[in-house]
């Protein structure tokens, strides 16, 4: 994988890149659909790459081994032939859903004792059977194992947290090392910054991160329920000690507001469950703000879901049909919610990059912002 720097903003810490991979080419800022069991819910492929514009999917490991387990991935030669995919694939190593198997797993130094939340089946997860596991699933950025810490925690628990993270790391990389892909391409690991919200750890971490040199770096546990100016002090920290000639990745961030403000801290790579989440419960963003497409005033408004047309359902269908279609239940409804939602996620980091390309990052953002959350 390379990564090439191609613009920088006069005003902020946005850049502008581009990243090589053994499936394509990635244009940063990047937001990724997640496909949590190797596809994005409610959309077929064809509208990922042809109407939302993705250039990477994301796909998780703790799920995929579940199911369909690794014997059928095997077989398959890999997730991308399993699903049709043709474009980079990112998995995220399972921390942040053994973080959320609170009451039904165990953490050890040897990895993650935890139950399946399907059948209730035992599994150890150690650092390398996880790089085993993501060998298999064959994705082109894989990530290290972590510990997700919970907010709010206790500062001794996410020290001894973070330093077991990071000796699980080097067993990570010994391990990535020894191995080599299983199919005709390459995959670049990116290891995770921990520490919670406090700052000397946070600081401790991504020193520990930087020296390991990899190709590109993550954040981890953050969005996990404390503030957004926390979320963006953290980031800000973090950033500023990562290497500047690596992608940096926000995992699991978040709204649109929180995107374009992580831009202009330097953060290059997005994940985040809102669009396809909030889309499937009639939550829409738009450039103007949040429609709630349940609410009775829609009921009689014919105009189109929105006027910008991320989207070709934005053009084709009413606010007044969606509504029918959620207040009906009818499946339809979270499939238009979810094509508007990702493509709209896309445009805004395609925008952006432009922007900074042309030096108006910062004077446009923060007019975006004023504007993003807004209940219209």
């Amino acid at each position: 994988m390379k990564f090439t720097i191609k613009a920088k903003d006069d005003q902020s810490s946005a850049r502008a890149g581009a990243l090589q991979t053994g499936h394509g080419r990635i244009e940063t800022p990047i937001f990724m659909p997640v496909g949590t069991a190797g596809t994005v819910k409610a959309v077929h492929f064809r509208d990922v790459r042809d109407d939302v514009k993705a250039q990477i999917i994301l796909g998780n490991t703790y799920h995929l081994f579940l199911r369909p387990g690794l014997d059928v991935l095997k077989a398959a030669g890999g997730l991308h032939k399993f699903n049709g995919w043709d474009k980079p694939i990112l998995t995220d190593s399972g921390g942040y859903q053994v973080y959320s198997l609170a009451n039904n797993r165990k953490l050890k130094e040897e990895g993650a004792h935890f139950q399946s939340h399907i059948d209730g089946s035992k599994y150890l997860f150690t650092p390398e059977y996880v790089i085993d596991i993501q060998r298999i699933i064959g994705a082109d950025i894989i990530m290290a194992f972590d510990e997700c810490t919970p907010f709010p925690c206790e500062y001794d628990y996410a020290r001894d947290s973070m330093e077991m993270t990071h000796r699980w790391l080097d067993r990570c990389i010994g391990h990535f090392a020894k191995t080599g892909p299983l199919y005709s391409h390459d995959q670049t690991l990116f290891p995770i910054v921990q520490g919670s919200t406090f700052a000397d750890l946070r600081k401790k971490s991504a020193e520990v991160i930087a020296s390991k040199n990899a190709g590109g770096n993550a954040i981890g546990g953050l969005s996990v329920g404390e503030p957004h100016e926390m979320m963006y002090a953290m980031t800000e920290l973090v950033c500023a000690i990562l290497p500047k000639d690596k992608p940096r990745y926000l995992m699991g961030v978040g709204t649109p507001a929180n995107i374009l403000e992580s831009i202009a801290l330097g953060v290059d790579m997005f994940d985040c469950v809102m669009p396809t989440r909030n889309g499937r419960n009639g939550m829409l963003f738009t450039s103007e703000g949040i429609m709630n497409m349940k609410n009775e005033k829609w009921k009689n408004d014919f105009s189109p879901i929105d006027g910008n047309g991320y989207s070709f359902v934005d053009s084709q269908y009413s606010k007044a049909f969606l509504r029918h279609l959620f207040i009906s239940n009818e499946y339809l409804a979270p499939m238009i919610a979810s094509l508007h939602n990702l493509s709209f996620y896309l445009w805004l980091v395609k925008t952006a990059r432009e922007k900074i390309v042309d030096n108006f990052f910062s004077s446009w953002k923060d007019m975006m912002v004023k504007k993003l959350d807004r209940r219209l």
